[in-house]
């Protein structure tokens, strides 16, 4: 390290376990950022002396949520062309090279699609369950940053979804790729979660009863996807045909949930007042 730059070129494995089979830093963050945010999502459901059976049922819908949508939203928004000449690797780790397969891991997941997933799910769990669609998404939104965080660090150790070139003397040099200093997005994105998790549980400890449902949601989603916009704009573009955009397609997507989350607040608020809340 020197002037404030930094030399990446962390091995994303950590070990094999088998000749085929690693331990990667991603997978292994992805976990700890769900783990945490299970204990955080206990100690909601202790508070309101709800039966933590349900939440064991939850981390299921959840988990699958968020893997599906963000493994298909990663393969329908930016290399459908691709996908759709190969679909067995959509669900599968694995990748066609020469005549055969290798097992690569999943690379490529969208949070857009992770979002959109996990909302599909958690609408088959309160069908199923009897529970309050708004009420649910108010509890996840508070530690569904802290995975987003977890998952921007995974991409850190891999040296992915980087930044571009700074003009100081500071940045990290991704040396995987090349030796330009950039931004580290992941890490701009990683601590911006972390900080909306921050601003949200304050919001619930200390506003809980007179937030009505819904609320806290949609602030969620106004908060993490304007974060995502913004760092956009110093984030290099994943695929080729976000070079012709005028802004890129992380941010065309993250423009309807902004507004979603927006229109949200304002009628959760105006809910509120028309019933005394």
């Amino acid at each position: 390290m020197s002037d404030g730059i930094i030399n990446w070129n962390v091995d994303p494995e950590i070990i094999w376990i088998t000749d085929s089979f690693p331990l990667k830093y991603y997978g292994l963050l992805f976990m700890i950022g769900i783990l945490i945010a299970f204990q955080v999502e206990k100690r909601i459901y202790i508070k309101e002396h709800i039966p933590i059976e349900r939440l064991d049922k939850l981390l299921i819908y959840v988990i699958l949520g968020v893997v599906l949508g963000a493994r298909l939203g990663h393969c329908f928004f930016y290399e459908p062309a691709y996908y759709f000449q190969n679909p067995i690797e959509i669900l599968l780790p694995i990748k066609k090279v020469g005549e055969s397969y290798k097992f690569i891991g999943f690379q490529g997941l969208a949070s857009h699609g992770g979002t959109l997933g996990v909302l599909i799910a958690l609408g088959l769990y309160c069908k199923k369950y009897k529970t309050n669609f708004l009420w649910l998404l108010d509890r996840i939104a508070i530690v569904g940053p802290i995975v987003a965080a977890f998952i921007r660090f995974g991409n850190f150790m891999n040296s992915e979804i980087y930044g571009k070139a700074t003009n100081g003397n500071w940045g990290v040099i991704f040396q995987k790729d090349d030796l330009i200093p950039r931004h580290p997005t992941q890490l701009y994105e990683g601590f911006s979660y972390l900080l909306i998790f921050g601003i949200l549980m304050y919001v619930y400890r200390k506003k809980r009863e007179k937030t009505p449902n819904g609320l806290i949601f949609g602030g969620c989603l106004v908060l993490v996807f304007i974060a995502r916009f913004l760092i956009e704009f110093f984030k290099e573009n994943q695929v080729g045909f976000e070079n012709s955009m005028t802004i890129n397609m992380g941010q065309v997507l993250s423009i309807p949930f902004i507004i979603i989350g927006l229109l949200l607040i304002f009628v959760r608020k105006k809910s509120s007042v028309q019933h005394g809340g």
